[in-house]
């Protein structure tokens, strides 16, 4: 009671309303931008793993490779249905498919691009989530057999459309006597998809395996065995079983390999962020203490009054604790009710943002994913309360202390 007393006081009463009004929104600021922080850290990671885990191989098998009598390294694999007999056999593989991959023009008519041909079989085109089952997409991936799958990205630079027949051009065409002749074939575009990665959407095109292999020179054989497994993350304990599998010429990249670089990068971020984010957090607990000391003195006379009425030590030193925590409460529960509004309604709010400034804000091309995610999670949300609350809990105490220990008879000796 004596504690709400003081805090809802007015300054012409002895008591620091603007102060704890300056405290509260600093706390309720920090939370809000250290689970806004967090939220978005979460949903990036998130969003990135997803899209290569939706679209790429979790673990990709290569070839050795074998030294031709022309001295040229060959590294096809040549008996890839055994090889992928043998590793679908894996215990925890859910999938393994033979690619073949080349580099193309693609054009149609006034526009071309640089583009990679996947070639893969529609059965295992159809397994791949972030293709077959993309959230946007136009055309039917059930025709597949029957043309070519382009990515959006790609499909808005060549100006296609599910229907059109895109002209490809292969640099490794036709042997002649007078060299390599370049292999010109058009095919009919029949699904477009948007696998959420602007670097797939805008480069990659899938062909039938049976056309992309006399296409790409590749007849009979395979560049390399897609795998995917039942945990990505726990990719590592895989390797060394599908590396077994493959056999004693083969070689494995896993996804983590190829992101890994990238995500190591992304953790040390995360870690620098909440490291400076929490000393936001600090900052803003520390106008508790100074809202605290000038309370103290400005109750000198109250705190000598309820000591010499009987208060101990204790009971002064709760009454001035609860005065600061449950400001750091207060603000620490308003901070978490902002932030986690933010993490759910992040997309509206972008739109806005974007709208305001014109749009442009965010370039999908730089960034490689097009829009700014979000993902809430328990124990995101956990440690900034944690934080908030144990600094705020932390920064009262001593104020609080100092009061407690006022001699009464020094309060009131002028009074």
């Amino acid at each position: 009671m004596i504690a709400w007393r003081y805090l809802r006081a007015r300054r012409a009463e002895g008591g620091v309303s603007v102060m704890t009004w300056i405290s509260l929104i600093g706390i309720t600021l920090a939370v809000f931008a250290l689970i806004a922080t967090l939220a978005v850290r979460s949903g990036f990671r998130a969003e990135f793993v997803g899209t290569i885990l939706g679209a790429n191989a979790h673990v990709t098998v290569y070839s050795a490779g074998e030294v031709d009598p022309l001295g040229n390294l060959n590294r096809t694999i040549p008996d890839y249905d055994e090889m992928v007999a043998r590793i679908a056999a894996v215990p925890g593989v859910t999938r393994a498919a033979p690619l073949v991959r080349g580099q193309v023009l693609a054009s149609l008519r006034q526009g071309s691009s640089g583009a990679e041909i996947i070639g893969i079989t529609p059965e295992d085109l159809a397994s791949l989530p972030g293709i077959a089952q993309a959230e946007e997409s136009a055309g039917d991936v059930a025709r597949f057999s029957e043309g070519i799958a382009i990515g959006s990205g790609l499909a808005r630079q060549l100006n296609a459309t599910p229907g059109d027949r895109i002209k490809l051009t292969s640099p490794n065409g036709v042997q002649t006597a007078m060299g390599t002749s370049p292999r010109v074939s058009s095919y009919e575009v029949v699904y477009v998809f948007t696998a959420g990665r602007y670097d797939i959407d805008r480069t990659r095109i899938y062909m039938p395996l049976d056309q992309a292999q006399p296409y790409l020179n590749r007849e009979g054989v395979a560049d390399e065995i897609e795998v995917m497994v039942t945990d990505p993350e726990a990719v590592e304990s895989m390797a060394l079983p599908i590396l077994r599998a493959a056999g004693d010429t083969a070689l494995i990249w896993t996804w983590r390999d190829q992101a890994g670089g990238f995500l190591r990068a992304l953790e040390v971020e995360d870690n620098v962020m909440f490291i400076i984010l929490s000393i936001l957090v600090l900052i803003a607990a520390m106008n508790i203490v100074s809202g605290l000391i000038m309370l103290v003195k400005n109750k000198g006379r109250d705190i000598g009054i309820l000591r010499t009425i009987g208060l101990t030590e204790g009971t002064v030193l709760r009454v001035f604790f609860i005065c600061g925590a449950a400001t750091g409460a207060i603000g620490t529960l308003a901070g978490v009710i902002l932030g986690c509004l933010f993490a759910l309604y992040i997309d509206p709010i972008f739109s806005f943002v974007n709208w305001a400034m014109g749009g442009g804000v965010w370039d999908p091309s730089i960034r490689g994913i097009y829009a700014l995610p979000a993902e809430l999670h328990l124990n995101d949300v956990l440690s900034a309360v944690a934080l908030s609350l144990g600094l705020s809990f932390f920064v009262t105490y001593f104020p609080a202390r100092r009061a407690a220990r006022m001699n009464p008879v020094e309060a009131l000796r002028y009074e």
